[in-house]
């Protein structure tokens, strides 16, 4: 079985929020290692000339209802966020610096719950303070983390291998060589996990 999967995500995704509360625990029962790999999904957006499901009126309608179908059969609490949509940069930004840090876990939870439960204005540097704050996270360490090059750089070589990968939205999983798109494809990211290597 394989033992890892690579997560492909962006907070302003409210499907890549599904997963999130999802994948843990799949990893878990197949001792699986999950590869956080935060992208800029606006970037992936204008690379493959995709776009949010939202932007098509019947569409988006469409989606708000499956997603709290897939909410209540998780058992999760989801809130579709009125300021939608929310420029990520910053949070993912975060995301790419806290990477292999403990602050990661604390942070991936306070800002998920933020955008699709509470329906925090993440946009507002003053809100996303507060939620830092609260999750015990430094705001003036977090200031100097997204304004980091290196920081910077790591998010755009995301963004861009997930493109060459042949990711075009979020959440995408990989395990191995096979990418599964979609919160509603984890059953399919089960299985290959299951899989003998």
């Amino acid at each position: 079985m394989s033992n890892k999967v690579e997560f492909f995500f962006d907070f302003g995704s409210p499907t890549s929020y599904l997963a999130w509360t999802q994948l843990p625990g799949i990893a878990t029962m197949a001792d699986a290692q999950i590869i956080w790999r935060p992208m800029l999904l606006g970037g992936v957006f204008k690379a493959t000339g995709n776009q949010s499901p939202v932007s098509i009126p019947a569409k988006g309608r469409y989606m708000l209802q499956d997603l709290a179908r897939f909410a209540k059969r998780y058992g999760v609490a989801m809130n579709f966020n009125p300021h939608f949509p929310i420029n990520t940069l910053t949070l993912m930004r975060g995301a790419a610096g806290y990477l292999d840090t403990p602050q990661l876990q604390p942070y991936l939870h306070a800002v998920f719950d933020a955008m699709w439960v509470q329906q925090k204005n993440l946009g507002n540097p003053e809100v996303l303070a507060e939620v830092l704050t609260t999750a015990g996270l430094d705001g003036a360490a977090f200031a100097a983390l997204v304004n980091d090059e290196a920081v910077k750089q790591r998010l755009k070589d995301t963004t861009e291998e997930a493109v060459k990968r042949g990711v075009f939205g979020a959440p995408t999983f990989f395990v191995d060589k096979q990418m599964h798109f979609g919160q509603d494809r984890l059953d399919f990211v089960a299985e290959a996990l299951a899989q003998p290597a």
